[in-house]
């Protein structure tokens, strides 16, 4: 004989609910296992690596952002390390990444010294961005800036000067000297022209833009007179790329 069915109803709603805690409870006990799976020691930071770092050590990278050993993986606060780095002026980006099962991965953009300029006792070292990265009491083996009329000078923030136009072309130029791997030994900036001293009686009178322009061919000009023997003279470049030589006597 067949139950009624309102038996029926009632049975099977007494399987829905007992099928409904079932799964309620293997969802608790599901993530306390996982709760005590990625708190255990196996995720604990036993390696800090640290890539693309030139100017600092690995451990001053690492001192910097504040990372340590120890605590677990996935607790680690990879925001603040990235923000502590980026307070850094040498710091021009960074990034902290988790390497599973316990390692962070610290890699890092750095500044690199491109020049000075001297202001009152010290030298100011620049990257070529014209960002100051710090001031030294010891004279930097850099390329110096001459000419400029300092008005700010403030570490982590850009190099301000009256002559700001000339000072942003020599920025350029200081860029593209890096490029080339050329080296001046002086720039000297006017109103109109600079003057770039490969060594201290040869000497390259352009405007940035000319010379930043026609880099190529002033290392070609260079390498020429190296040959020859040729350590003084003038170096005059034309807006057309023209270049024009005059010695300078003994």
């Amino acid at each position: 004989m067949d139950e009624p069915k309102d038996i029926k109803v009632r049975k099977k709603k007494k399987r829905k609910k007992k099928n409904y805690l079932l799964r309620f409870f293997l969802l608790i006990l599901t993530g306390v296992c996982l709760y005590f799976f990625f708190t255990s020691s196996l995720f604990d930071v036993n390696e800090i690596t640290v890539e693309n770092n030139h100017y600092y050590t690995p451990e001053q990278i690492i001192s910097i952002a504040g990372a340590k050993t120890g605590g677990n993986t996935f607790a680690e606060r990879t925001r603040p390390m990235k923000a502590r780095l980026l307070e850094d002026p040498y710091i021009k980006n960074a990034s902290v990444s988790r390497k599973l099962p316990d390692g962070l991965v610290i890699t890092v953009e750095e500044r690199k010294e491109t020049a000075y300029v001297v202001y009152r006792s010290d030298y100011v070292i620049i990257d070529n961005d014209g960002i100051v990265l710090r001031k030294a009491k010891v004279e930097p083996k850099l390329t110096v800036l001459e000419g400029l009329t300092v008005k700010k000078i403030e570490t982590g923030e850009p190099l301000e000067a009256e002559e700001n136009a000339m000072l942003t072309g020599t920025l350029d130029l200081l860029r593209q000297m890096n490029e080339q791997e050329l080296y001046f030994k002086r720039i000297v900036i006017s109103s109109v022209v600079i003057k770039a001293y490969i060594y201290d009686s040869l000497i390259c009178e352009a405007t940035p833009e000319n010379l930043t322009a026609n880099m190529p061919q002033l290392k070609e000009v260079i390498q020429k007179l190296y040959t020859e023997g040729t350590e003084r003279g003038v170096i005059k470049m034309g807006s057309d790329g023209y270049f024009a030589f005059s010695p300078i006597p003994e």
